[in-house]
């Protein structure tokens, strides 16, 4: 009999096609191996073709695989982004309960616990551009290695959809922990997004932590000249907010209120 408990103990995640194929079984084949084991307490179900191996001596019931291999072996292609990727770099402020990844796949979101793991569209301007991996990394995860969006591309990516980084001020708070940023990736990742709003909240938290940075006046200028014409909400969903005029964009007032190293 093919050793399955070997793979298993190989694979902490992993797909009935992965069986399949890693010990030349039929679909069906493979599928038995994975009942039997199963009922032994030795594998748990995520979701549909997809399982977990349980470590010795957990109860299967309260068992939860780890969210970014559950995350990867559904969507191989998968780039971790947004709160997701502020965990995998160390910045996250908190825990939150949503994984977000960038695939060219999509499918519902997919539970791991009280987590959700949700399937995002690459975002449309990288996409036509073919640059859907600029601003991306490659970080070990256990035995696996995943993709993740860089400081700076998750700094801009929390901007354009704050929901998805925990909301602003988590998204805030956390980027002050990234450590440091590239400069000129940051620029070519905000040319090739080209979205006004961007620009001004990007250039709103440079100067904001301009020393925790190293941010050159001359950069900062060189963002204000792209900000919004006029007054943008940060939230389009927002009403009410602080102004931060210099860069044209309305921030909400928990946001506002944290310390910075730079004038607001």
């Amino acid at each position: 009999m093919p050793d399955v408990r070997a793979f298993v103990q190989a694979h902490e995640v992993f797909t009935l096609r992965d069986l399949s194929k890693a010990l030349r079984l039929s679909p069906r084949a493979a599928l038995d191996r994975v009942k039997y084991h199963r009922h032994l307490g030795r594998l748990k179900t995520v979701t549909k073709g997809v399982y977990a191996a349980v470590p010795t001596g957990h109860d299967v019931r309260n068992f939860h695989p780890d969210r970014f291999l559950v995350a990867a072996t559904i969507r191989p292609d998968a780039i971790f982004s947004h709160h997701a990727a502020l965990e995998l770099l160390g910045a996250a402020h908190s825990d939150w309960n949503v994984c977000t990844v960038f695939t060219t796949s999509l499918r519902p979101p997919v539970s791991v616990g009280s987590v959700e793991i949700r399937f995002l569209n690459h975002p449309p301007a990288l996409v036509r551009k073919g640059l859907e991996r600029l601003g991306t990394r490659e970080e070990p995860r256990l035995r696996v290695t995943l993709r993740i969006t860089g400081p700076e591309r998750t700094l801009l990516d929390g901007f354009r959809q704050p929901r998805w980084a925990g909301g602003p001020e988590e998204l805030v708070e956390s980027a002050t922990g990234l450590g440091t940023l590239d400069l000129k990736l940051l620029l070519r990742l905000l040319e090739a997004y080209d979205e006004k709003l961007l620009w001004g909240a990007t250039g709103w938290f440079l100067e904001r932590y301009q020393r925790q940075f190293f941010v050159p006046l001359g950069y900062l200028t060189t963002l204000e000249k792209r900000r919004p014409k006029s007054p943008h909400y940060l939230l389009r969903s927002q009403r009410g907010g602080v102004m931060a005029s210099r860069w044209n964009v309305i921030l909400p007032e928990s946001v506002m209120r944290e310390k910075g190293s730079g004038e607001v």
